[in-house]
């Protein structure tokens, strides 16, 4: 399929070797590695920035993003920091993907952080962060934060900064889409969804924000059997029964298949499409492959 090109990228996966998975990633041919996180979770799963640290000494041409970082439960100076540096050692290669999270309520305990906090923590600290990024000397006094004088250096590689990538479902995560982010990155979305909200913020913001999507899956030959894998992984990593769920937010099926699901979110506007993979573990390598071979070619350009 010939169209406006679309960026994939795919999230690591491997707990004890994201620096050979993200290799593997590199020779399949996908734009981005990206990596998730959670403090704590239904499922074990690591830091995005440490995951994707060892994924940039690993590669020489991916691009690396966090799909996404908690950014509440991070101090905002910190978070830039990492970012910062993350973009200095990959070459300019990072994107910095953000959420508020909330799903996981024990984790923002653990962490000091009330719930009901997290949005507006999360808006002061992009302000915090793209100061930092970007200007000496920052002086700011918000609700969270409070300094003077801060200059952090290194500067991150890429200008004006490394691109953000905000995600989330609901109008006040497209509002800070609008304001804060390069890209729009929602999950569990339909290309109903993703076209309607790239309208919301497109009429809020001052700026093109790109359109993207985090869509979970599994490629099989078999279509019922990649459908019944998807359920089954979904269903264990948020803790609820997905059957009713998975056709509305999930791809499934052959490459065929998989390509005309997600051709119909470039279709509503969707120009970086992230994918992680919900297989049995002997079948993601598997099924990651038949994604490469099968499905990212249809969106060559």
């Amino acid at each position: 399929m010939v169209g406006e090109p679309v960026s994939f990228g795919i999230a690591l996966q491997s707990l004890d070797d994201p620096a050979g998975e993200a290799r593997r990633f590199e020779r399949l041919g996908f734009d981005y590695v990206t990596a998730g996180e959670h403090v704590a979770f239904n499922v074990p799963i690591a830091n995005s920035f440490i995951s994707l640290a060892v994924a940039a000494g690993a590669t020489s041409r991916i691009r690396l993003m966090n799909s996404i970082a908690l950014l509440p439960l991070y101090p905002a100076a910190l978070l830039a920091k990492l970012g910062a540096s993350l973009d200095v050692a990959s070459g300019g290669r990072f994107s910095l993907g953000v959420g508020i999270g909330g799903e996981f309520p024990l984790e923002f305990e653990a962490c000091g952080v009330p719930v009901s906090e997290r949005g507006p923590r999360a808006n002061e600290a992009l302000e915090v962060i793209t100061r930092l990024w970007t200007e000496d000397s920052v002086d700011f006094a918000g609700r969270f934060n409070r300094f003077s004088g801060v200059t952090m250096e290194p500067k991150p590689v890429s200008r004006p900064h490394p691109p953000i990538w905000v995600s989330g479902r609901k109008e006040a995560a497209m509002r800070r889409a609008a304001r804060y982010g390069t890209g729009w990155l929602p999950y569990m979305y339909t290309p109903e969804m993703l076209a309607g909200s790239l309208d919301t913020i497109a009429a809020a913001a001052d700026r093109p924000v790109e359109g993207g999507l985090f869509i979970w899956g599994c490629v099989h030959e078999d279509r019922a059997t990649a459908r019944d894998m998807v359920v089954r992984g979904l269903s264990r990593t948020y803790a609820q029964d997905f059957s009713r769920l998975v056709d509305r937010y999930a791809f499934h099926g052959t490459p065929d298949d998989v390509a005309g699901q997600l051709r119909s979110f470039v279709d509503a506007g969707a120009r970086t499409i992230v994918v992680s993979f919900a297989c049995p573990g002997h079948h993601v390598a598997a099924s990651q492959e038949l994604f490469a071979e099968g499905v990212l070619p249809r969106f060559a350009v």
